[in-house]
This record gives C-alpha cells, sequence and structure tokens, in this order.
C-alpha cells in the first residue's frame, strides 16, 4: 500500500499529476487544491497518498496534507460519495471550512461542489456531524470537542440571529463560536450576537 510519494513533477492535469519518483512516473489524482500548490514540471513534491485497490485499477489520490487526506477518508464513507466526488467537494471547500460547515449544517455550501445535490448533502452532514468534532482536523473541530460550540440555546439563537442578518450559516456559526469561547458557555444571546458581529467585520 502507498501511503506517501516523493519525486519530481512530470505532468500536470485538470484532475491530477505524474509524479516521477526514480523513474517510474505515478499517476496521482488530487483536487484543484493540492494541485493549485504544486510545484512546476520537473520541481521537487512529495504527496501523502491513498491507495484504492479494485478488480480493474488502482488508483492514487495525492493530498497536499494530512487535513485534506483525512476528510478525503471521511467523505467516501458517507452511501453515494466515491473518491471523485470527495475530490470534487475538497476542490471547493478546504478542510476547516469544510468542518465548520458540516458543524453549521450548512448544507448549501457542500452543493457547491460538482455532483453533490442538495439530497446529497444534507446525507454528508447528518453522517458526519457526530464524526467531526472526534478528529484533529482544524480549529473548528477543537472548539468543538471543547464544548464551546454554538449546537443550542442561546448560541444557536444568536447563530439563527446572525443568518437572518444575511450572513452565511458556516459565517454565523464560526463567528459564533469564537464568541462563546472568548465569552463563556453562560454568555447571553445578545452579548454573543455583538461579539459575532464583530468577529464577522474583522
Amino acid at each position: 500500500m502507498i501511503a506517501m510519494l516523493d519525486g519530481i513533477v512530470d505532468q500536470l492535469g485538470a484532475d491530477g499529476l505524474v509524479l516521477d519518483v526514480n523513474g517510474v512516473g505515478y499517476l496521482v489524482f488530487a483536487s484543484s487544491r493540492t494541485l493549485s500548490r504544486a510545484p512546476a514540471r520537473g520541481e521537487a513534491l512529495r504527496l501523502l497518498i491513498e491507495t484504492h485497490v479494485r478488480e480493474d485499477h488502482i488508483h492514487l489520490y495525492g493530498f497536499a496534507d494530512e487535513a485534506e487526506r483525512s476528510w478525503f477518508r471521511l467523505l467516501t464513507t458517507v452511501q453515494g460519495v466515491g473518491a471523485r466526488l470527495a475530490l470534487s467537494i475538497l476542490s471547493v471547500t478546504a478542510p476547516d471550512a469544510l468542518t465548520t460547515a458540516i458543524m453549521a449544517q450548512d448544507k448549501t455550501s457542500l452543493t457547491r461542489a460538482d455532483g453533490v445535490g442538495p439530497k446529497l448533502a444534507a446525507r454528508i452532514v447528518n453522517e458526519l456531524k457526530d464524526k467531526v468534532g472526534g478528529i484533529a482536523l482544524g480549529p473548528a473541530a477543537a472548539v468543538e470537542s471543547a464544548g464551546a460550540a454554538p449546537a443550542a440555546g442561546a448560541a444557536g439563537d444568536a447563530v439563527s440571529a446572525l443568518v437572518n442578518l444575511g450572513y452565511s450559516r458556516s459565517d454565523a456559526f464560526g463567528a459564533v463560536t469564537q464568541a462563546a469561547k472568548r465569552l463563556g458557555t453562560e454568555a447571553r444571546i445578545d452579548a454573543l450576537i455583538r461579539a459575532g458581529l464583530q468577529e464577522l467585520g474583522r
């Protein structure tokens, strides 16, 4: 099982690249986020790899960092989300933003990915919302684990209030999460809204 490749970029394409490792060219599929961070042809590149072995093929999927690979693995546990669709999601949403979107149950942000409709977005959110807090994918996950994330009560109402003011659910959730972390879990809704607005204005 290949877990990492370190070589020279031989070709760059729209959905992947060929990495020359000691004279052997490996075709590696990747998100546009990882591809945008790849150097020019002829330069060195190290990628984390997820190997998928099927009866008719062996595919390699490459990632610039561990957070993206962890999200790839998590996304592909959802029924209806294959490797290509997981890369599509990761191409439009960075790991930290994806963590926030899942915790905020922001289905709309997931539908920006090619091939993800409202029903699949809802399934992804529902199946992963309880798993996100247990994996260290970014600051939002850490806040969730610490119990300061706005899931209900005053914090949840503050998120709804910011959404009603026109902010996206993910942005509102992130702002109130930071506000709740700063003010404490006993903060009142009006204080959370004010602090959330300050976060959004930064």
